[in-house]
């Protein structure tokens, strides 16, 4: 699933960027109206997020393009414009939603979420390794047909790693999808986090393994059959 940003700023658009992919979503990024409407002719987005103050014009101008070429999408207005008549005017030029400026990174793939689900078309197909499965949509999941309960950090954590299931996930993206950028940390909350989930899916039979990428970060794998004997 594929998604569009439209920011001129650099700073902001390498936060949002870094929160989307690490929700599991693809991003391209541009900067202008004129560099949106390439992006729109090459490529497919089920959702356009769209800054109004852009550096060649108003990004409600480009409400309509994307309209023509992709009337399926979802349009998420980003702006510092948060006077009621210029949420109106982004809604009734055909915006889907409106998210102003300054926001917080989480609510906005909430709301990215949200709109997404508004589009059938759109849903996230059920993810299925080993013995467990993962509901996007509904954030469920179940073991070997079972419904199982997680905590927030955990179910966050295990989403992250089966969006990218057989590939190693960086600590910095696990980092970002888990914790807020304002958030106290610990240096190790992370690695601790990961220690418990193991055992959670050892625990329920879940068929899979978190495995260490040394320096690198983790990845999640089916176990092997001598392993599961073991």
């Amino acid at each position: 699933m594929r998604i569009l940003l439209v920011e001129d700023q650099a700073s902001l658009a390498r936060q949002v960027v870094l929160r989307i992919e690490s929700a599991g979503y693809e991003v391209d990024r541009v900067a202008t109206i004129e560099e949106a409407k390439l992006a729109l002719k090459s490529g497919s987005y089920s959702l356009t997020l769209l800054d109004r103050r852009l550096p060649d014009g108003d990004g409600i101008d480009l409400i309509a393009p994307i309209r023509a070429v992709q009337p399926e999408a979802r349009i998420l207005m980003l702006t510092a414009l948060d006077a009621v008549d210029d949420r109106i005017e982004g809604l009734e030029a055909g915006a889907d939603d409106y998210l102003t400026k300054p926001f917080n990174l989480d609510e906005m793939i909430a709301r990215i979420r949200a709109n997404l689900r508004k589009n059938s078309g759109d849903r996230t197909p059920l993810a299925r390794i080993g013995a467990l499965s993962v509901d996007f949509n509904r954030r469920a999941v179940t073991i070997a047909g079972q419904p199982t309960l997680f905590s927030r950090r955990e179910l966050i954590l295990l989403e992250a790693l089966v969006r990218r299931a057989r590939c190693v996930v960086s600590r910095e993206t696990l980092n970002a999808e888990l914790y807020r950028h304002d958030d106290d940390v610990q240096e190790h909350a992370l690695t601790s986090l990961v220690s418990r989930l193991r055992i959670r899916l050892a625990e329920c039979g879940a068929g899979v393994e978190i495995y260490s990428a040394r320096a690198l970060g983790y990845i999640l794998r089916e176990v092997k059959s001598s392993e599961s004997d073991a």
